[in-house]
């Protein structure tokens, strides 16, 4: 009769390890299915990624370094034709 109450309790530890793991691994599939369905969902409205983004802002960035140095080359010019224009 001493074995039948651990018998019982190893039974029920057994049952209970075995539904966590069904309970982790159902939370895996639910975590599975809702990012699929949030990527589809980004997807479908156009959404870029980050890297996209960070790419595009790089690009502005760029552009705007580039402006700023020609802006400054057209100023130089425009000093150095007015400077020659009163000479002549």
């Amino acid at each position: 009769m001493a074995q039948g109450p651990n018998r019982i309790l190893d039974d029920f530890a057994k049952l209970m390890t075995d539904a966590a793991g069904v309970a982790q691994g159902a939370r895996r599939e639910v975590e599975t299915a809702f990012r699929a369905q949030a990527e589809r969902f980004l997807s479908d409205m156009d959404i870029v990624s980050r890297e996209e983004h960070e790419a595009v802002k790089e690009m502005a960035v760029r552009a705007l370094d580039k402006v700023e140095e020609l802006e400054s080359r057209l100023a130089k010019l425009e000093k150095t034709g007015s400077a020659s224009g009163k000479s002549a």
